[in-house]
């Protein structure tokens, strides 16, 4: 599997732009082109996945893997906090906003795992679509209250803190890619397969070559925020690796406890094994901005997403189909 996932044109691409960042080349992709690109990929997994779980309705399935879903959102960043804090030493404000990344999901990690995985044999149900989108909140706000628990510094500010609270609340319930998923998700739901066929051409032909575009994008993204950054430790460099193993194998596991298909116990386990380069920095900014973003942008982006696509998918599919 790992060869499959290693020679797929999706992930060559990633390897692409990887190398070509490495090598200072000035292959570049327009922002507003990669914008689009993102943009067209949420939309047309959100609305794939509503269209299957309106064919085959709402099952036990679904509410475990969503219950599973977000209950690990809530817990994985206390063992991401617990190991940042004493092998890392990192300081609290750091070490929760850190967490809070490796609690959370890429979006870009699910779609590139939901195609690899579809291509090996092992289709994930579409209503995991909804699960990741809840995953993205609860990680947030397990981070930040660590980070308020342990930080001297963010006690003594509490009423700072509690004024931008609504503020905070509105950013991630607002966040572009869970407006985006949930809202394609509901409309491929309510229009259902017949609804969907008169642009099934877009969003479902046109969808694996958009993939290789924007994985193009993320590796020259990914290579270049590895080496701008000086603040990467050993031992940070070693968590990057793996807590994605760790969070990652406990998430396949649970996904098979509650009985989910191996394609979607090792979907369950990339969402866990994903960490958040979008949705949390943003909610870091407004909240922790006493965190150093060069720390968890090069940890998430420059280390842990490279590993995912090119190891870490193959690793938990591996897991699920040995359990299921």
């Amino acid at each position: 599997m790992i060869v499959e996932t290693l020679t797929s044109p999706v992930i060559l691409f990633f390897i692409l732009g990887f190398f070509a960042a490495f090598i200072r080349s000035d292959l570049a992709i327009p922002e507003a082109f990669a914008k689009a690109m993102s943009i067209y990929l949420m939309a047309a997994i959100g609305l794939k996945g509503g269209v299957e779980v309106a064919s085959t309705g709402f099952s036990m399935d679904l509410v475990a893997a969503a219950v599973s879903g977000v209950l690990l959102g809530f817990t994985l960043p206390i063992l991401a906090f617990i190991l940042l804090r004493s092998f890392a030493k990192l300081g609290a404000i750091d070490a929760g906003a850190v967490a809070a990344h490796y609690g959370s999901v890429s979006v870009v990690t699910f779609v590139t795992a939901v195609e690899l995985l579809t291509v090996t044999g092992l289709p994930p149900d579409g209503f995991m679509v909804g699960v990741m989108a809840l995953m993205e909140i609860p990680a947030i706000i397990t981070g930040l209250l660590l980070a308020r628990a342990y930080s001297k510094r963010l006690k003594d500010s509490d009423n700072a803190a509690n004024d931008s609270g609504s503020n905070l609340m509105h950013e991630v319930l607002t966040n572009a890619s869970v407006i985006l998923l949930l809202g394609a998700f509901i409309i491929g739901f309510i229009a259902g397969a017949e609804g969907f066929e008169p642009i099934k051409p877009l969003f479902a032909i046109g969808f694996n070559g958009v993939l290789c575009l924007f994985l193009l994008d993320m590796g020259l993204i990914a290579a270049r925020r590895l080496l701008e950054t000086r603040k990467i430790t050993v031992p940070l460099a070693t968590l990057a690796i793996l807590l994605p193993i760790i969070n990652g194998t406990i998430g396949t596991v649970v996904g098979t406890f509650v009985g989910l298909d191996p394609g979607s116990a090792a979907i369950l386990g990339v969402l866990c094994a994903s960490a958040s380069y979008i949705a949390v920095p943003a909610a870091m900014r407004l909240a922790l901005p006493q965190a150093d973003p060069g720390i968890y942008l090069a940890m998430s982006l420059g280390i842990t997403f490279p590993f995912n696509i090119l190891f870490g998918i193959s690793l938990f599919a591996a897991i699920a189909k040995f359990l299921g």
